[in-house]
This record gives C-alpha cells, structure tokens and sequence, in this order.
C-alpha cells in the first residue's frame, strides 16, 4: 500500500478516537477512493490488524 494511504488510515484511526468520527470517515473514504484494486486486499488486511487504534483498545 502506498504511504499516502497508510497515512490517511493512521489519520483517520486518531481521528475516531478523538470522537471526530465525521471528519474520519471522510479522510478514510479518501484513501479508499484513491487505492487502486490491488491495494484494496492490502487495506482490509491493515484494519483488521489496526482495530486497537481505531478503538484505543489493546
């Protein structure tokens, strides 16, 4: 996955646990709309293994 698109979904993970869920949504809808095909598996795989940071949870 491009590092653009790693940094969004960093980005909006500290975004839901600061409670700004709106403004998450769209920078992660951002970085879904930007990747490509082949970086889609890649992403889903990353926010399954991120949950906790968009939880705060460990």
């Amino acid at each position: 996955m491009r590092p653009v698109i790693r940094l969004a979904l960093e980005c909006s993970a500290r975004l839901t646990r600061q409670n700004r869920l709106d403004e998450a949504m769209t920078v992660a809808e951002g970085a879904f709309r930007r990747a490509t095909a082949d970086e889609h598996p890649e992403i889903e795989q990353w926010l399954i293994d991120h949950t906790s940071d968009f939880t705060g949870e460990d």
